[in-house]
């Protein structure tokens, strides 16, 4: 599910003001331990593979006009896609880079990728599950080349609705590749073409499906730290286009054929999200109530969002802080090495509404690949490779520990460049909301290892710490103070912003 997405735009050499903050996220890479580069015969075995002939044995789809979108400048190209209207409904086919083709099962990269789990992404630079020979060129659906890929062909009916669904190894020829500004651009100006025209027509169609499913998709902003001129930073919010929604639809309908295709099949490996805690719901309403957003009791939270604009400092503070809803996802797998066949109970996705898997993401997730050769056996009527089966029961363990990896990452990249954000701003007084509050159990443990819960009136045993959202910037950082009002909103001072220790400290004003 989406998190909060920041990085530190280009700037100047000549400010040095940025360098606290590229080094704090350097020693942080280092402290984690997140590995600069590939060993040696990562890359060897990485570069070998680049160099293999994958078109043997594959469908033939380089006249199908594949295109790309993804943001600009991107080389990690995952996804291709082509659609067309049929008589009563319409035709996806959606091009996923095909890594078993590149990756040996039990090899130097395999072993490699399967300690990596997923690229890492900082506000600064990422860090790839994939060398770059593979990644960025051989494997990834770059334009004008011929690229191994596993194309899904999916059947809609009128209102969007799957009624059929497979996928087959291909070589394909993706056509451009389009930015998600440019393809918005053309849309607005009613001069995209007719493929691009069906991406709106489809993604509408199939947003609509999933609110009357009851799932949600919430569109977190990006947000780019900038360097001032007078060494100074800034935050600017920039909102999501709807063609970025309309894509994703494409992948997530590919996703939930996807894990129709494993229960069919008896195998497979479902990524599952249990629904939001009611409490945290409520939360939640009171948050929005704090930061000026109208919220009624009859406007479910899907309708609420479609009303939002990420663009709003306000807006963007409340959606930054509405992914904390999607708590507790998991994988379930089934049918492989010493499991039964039977799909696990309760193995939806709360947010999607509905059974789901991935697949349409191998050159940034390593549980893609596996998923996307079980379909491909099933579609083909074939056994489910023995490498794949195998490593089934112990993907969810790779998985979790990775994805901990990733978000204590991203954690301590955002209270780096926040801390950035509040450098000379000690003392001032902020318009926030209470959005946490320890209980006593936590007050008692950090009483234990030391911490101050001391001050000097009233009684010390009513000072509590807890979470606030700061209105201007979005800002999410601990606060303490007397009997912190979850939910209302506070004015708070800041106390602390340290770039080094990676901290932002408030006390209610």
């Amino acid at each position: 599910m989406p998190s909060r997405n920041l990085r530190v735009a280009p700037v100047a050499p000549t400010l040095p003001t940025v360098d606290p903050v590229l080094t704090a996220l350097a020693a942080l890479r280092a402290e984690m331990e997140i590995p600069a580069e590939f060993p040696s015969d990562v890359v060897e075995e990485a570069s070998a593979a680049a160099q293999l002939d994958v078109s043997t044995g594959r469908e033939d789809l380089r006249d199908v006009p594949f295109v790309t979108i993804d943001p600009p400048g991107s080389m990690d190209l995952d996804q291709a896609v082509h659609l067309e209207r049929l008589p009563g409904g319409y035709l996806v086919r959606y091009a996923i880079a095909d890594l078993a083709a590149f990756v040996t099962p039990g090899g130097a990269l395999d072993a490699e990728v399967n300690e990596r789990g997923m690229t890492l992404y900082g506000p600064d630079e990422r860090t790839p599950l994939h060398p770059a020979v593979l990644s960025e060129a051989a494997a990834s659906l770059l334009p004008d080349a011929d690229r191994a890929a596993a194309v899904w062909h999916v059947t809609l009916d009128e209102r969007g609705e799957i009624t059929d669904a497979r996928v087959e190894r291909a070589l394909v020829r993706s056509t451009a590749r389009l930015s998600y500004e440019e393809v918005q651009t053309r849309l607005d100006a009613g001069d995209a073409g007719q493929m691009l025209d069906l991406l709106r027509e489809i993604g509408l169609l199939r947003e609509a499906r999933e609110r009357e499913r009851g799932g949600v998709s919430l569109n977190v902003p990006e947000q780019d730290v900038v360097a001032h001129e007078d060494g100074s930073f800034g935050l600017e919010f920039r909102s999501t286009l709807p063609v970025e929604g309309w894509n994703a639809q494409v992948s997530l309908l590919t996703g939930i054929a996807a894990a129709r295709i494993m229960r069919s099949g008896g195998v497979g490996i479902f990524r599952t999200l249990p629904a939001a805690d009611p409490r945290d719901l409520e939360r939640l309403r009171r948050t929005a109530g704090a930061l000026g957003i109208d919220w009624p009791r009859d406007l479910t939270y899907g309708e609420l969002l479609a009303t939002l604009d990420s663009a709003s400092s306000r807006h963007a503070a409340f959606l930054n802080e509405a992914t904390s809803l999607f708590r507790g996802a998991s994988y379930a797998p089934f049918g492989g090495t010493g499991q039964p066949a039977e799909v696990p109970d309760d193995v939806a996705h709360a947010a999607i509404a509905a059974e789901y898997a991935h697949v349409t993401a191998p050159l940034r997730r390593l549980v893609d690949r596996y998923g996307t050769e079980i379909c491909l056996a099933l579609c083909a009527d074939e056994d489910v490779p023995v490498w794949v089966r195998d490593a089934l029961p112990g993907l969810p363990r790779t998985m979790a520990r990775t994805g901990q990896r990733a978000g204590s990452y991203e954690r301590a990249s955002v209270d780096i460049v926040e801390a950035a954000l509040l450098t000379g701003r000690v003392g001032d007084v902020f318009d926030a909301v209470v959005v946490d509050v320890e209980n006593d159990e936590e007050r008692r443990r950090r009483a234990a290892k030391g911490a101050s819960a001391a001050a000097p009136t009233p009684d010390a045993r009513d000072v509590v710490r807890g979470q606030v959202v700061i209105v201007e910037p979005a800002v999410r950082a601990s606060v303490e103070g007397v009997g912190l009002p979850l939910g209302d909103p506070v004015r708070v001072r800041l106390r602390e912003a340290s770039v080094e220790r990676r901290r932002v400290d408030f006390e209610l004003a």
